[in-house]
């Protein structure tokens, strides 16, 4: 048989390599696409970032065009932002329409790369203080922009927040005078916008997104994981069960095909004994009575050699009982009569031993059955109670009737099937006494097993064996 976990099954080997390898699978795939999904959202946020970026500068080139270089060329005929007046109407104009943008710094470039305007003035008048960017956004005439960060992807999203600053675009684009709305390439550039716009919070926005993609991936692989896994224990246990109930079947066929060749066997011997014996018996009794007739010094001899004989004969109509089972005719049949003839048949054993029998019948007691053949598997039921009891002690018999059937109940005070006994006492040829076939329970479980009841045997919680058999509805 199949060596099983307290629970009842055996796991199988594959399940755990088969969970294990699916969870794997999952979580890489699921994390897979969190990460497409994050770096995706990512992308689209720079290129956002970008786009705003590109108009806040044109829009900046705009207002400083038509806000401030028209009206001072008209009013002074040149831009001169030394002079004060001049520098103050520039950096209104460039604050009020920065305003609310997060523009941490804006500089402005000259064509040899001085700062002409910065939100710092203590930078304005800085001469070559242009980096490469500046330079090469003369060169294409094109806006640029890169993101410049203070904390690494990684560790940002282990923080629940970013310090300002973490995140900046920093954006390049040519300043042109306006002459042509249609045709912005052939207007003359006059410097290089530079500014750094703190993206900070938009960025912490994607993070939390972030996050919750990777958050959502991972409960979803768990959760697929525990479904497929909890498939898979129930495919386990229905595979050991199958596993179980076959290996069972086999020993059940095995045992069948042995015991019914020891049958045959049996009968054959049986059948052959059975006459030489009874004319014995017979002939033994006739001895016997003459012996005691004569007051002969051999009876006590006589008397040992008649009850040998009938206990071989006893022996003998079990084995053929056994072998050739007879066939029980149903009718209704009156357990509760039954039982009250059992026990007043058992009465003088009873009184010997000092047992004392309590009987509680409940409700109607008729079932379908064979009447003598029902006495006998009863009688043999108490009559094994009452020696495995072997004194004083308490014999009860019960019966209820339920949705399954008739319930019969027998219980004793004796010392109860021993553990590893309990599986094997309704084997053929299975005894713990020293004289007995092991046939008694084999043919009490043929009997009942004819008219269709179920008879299990276990131990009582007060102590001593118990025997319940249903008889179906």
């Amino acid at each position: 048989m199949l060596n099983n976990h307290e629970d009842g099954s055996s796991p199988l080997q594959f399940v755990r390599v088969i969970s294990l390898t699916l969870f794997i699978i999952i979580l890489s795939f699921s994390l897979m696409l969190s990460l497409f999904i994050s770096k995706y959202a990512e992308q689209t946020l720079l290129e956002k970032q970008e786009a705003f970026g590109l108009l806040l500068a044109e829009n900046v080139s705009h207002q400083l065009f038509t806000r401030f270089v028209i009206p001072t060329v008209l009013k002074f005929g040149a831009i001169r932002l030394r002079n004060e007046d001049q520098a103050l109407a520039m950096d209104r104009v460039v604050r009020s329409t920065i305003h609310s943008f997060h523009v941490a710094s804006l500089r402005i470039y000259d064509a040899e790369g001085n700062i002409t305007y910065s939100l710092d003035k203590d930078e304005i008048g800085d001469e070559g203080k242009a980096d490469y960017m500046v330079t090469k956004t003369w060169e294409t005439e094109d806006f640029s922009a890169e993101i410049l960060s203070k904390v690494s992807k990684a560790a940002s999203l282990f923080r629940v927040s970013l310090e300002p600053d973490s995140m900046v675009l920093r954006a390049y684009y040519p300043l042109r005078a306006e002459r042509s709305l249609t045709d912005m390439e052939s207007n003359p550039i006059m410097g290089i916008l530079e500014f750094q716009q703190d993206i900070t919070a938009d960025y912490l926005a994607m993070l939390n997104f972030e996050r919750l993609v990777i958050a959502f991936s991972l409960v979803t692989s768990l959760v697929l994981f525990f479904l497929v896994l909890t498939v898979l224990r129930r495919a386990e246990r229905l595979s050991n069960k199958q596993l179980r109930e076959k290996e069972r079947l086999i020993f059940e066929l095995q045992q069948q095909e042995k015991l019914a060749g020891m049958g045959r066997m049996v009968a054959g011997v049986a059948h052959e004994i059975r006459n030489p014996l009874g004319i014995i018996c017979s002939s033994s009794e006739l001895v016997l009575k003459k012996a005691r007739k004569e007051n002969s010094s051999h009876v006590r001899i006589l008397e040992a050699l008649h009850e040998e004989a009938k206990r071989l004969s006893r022996t003998v109509t079990e084995f053929l009982d056994y072998a050739r089972p007879k066939k029980p005719t149903m009718h209704d049949v009156d357990i509760k009569s039954i039982l009250d003839q059992v026990t007043i048949f058992m009465e003088p054993e009873c009184e010997k031993l000092g047992v004392s029998v309590d009987r509680e019948y409940d409700g109607d007691t008729t079932v379908k059955g064979d009447k003598d053949l029902l006495y006998r598997a009863f009688y043999n039921l108490v009559a094994n109670a009452l020696q495995a009891m072997n004194g004083p002690g308490e014999l009860s018999l019960c019966t209820v009737r339920g949705e399954k059937g008739l319930h019969v109940t027998i219980m004793d005070t004796g010392p109860g099937f021993a553990a590893e006994h309990l599986d094997h006492v309704r084997d053929p040829f299975f005894t713990t006494k020293d004289t007995g076939t092991g046939l008694g329970l084999a043919l009490v479980s043929t009997i009942f097993e004819s008219h269709g009841a179920e008879m299990a045997l276990s131990n009582a919680a007060e102590g001593g064996a118990r025997v319940d058999v249903i008889f179906p509805a």
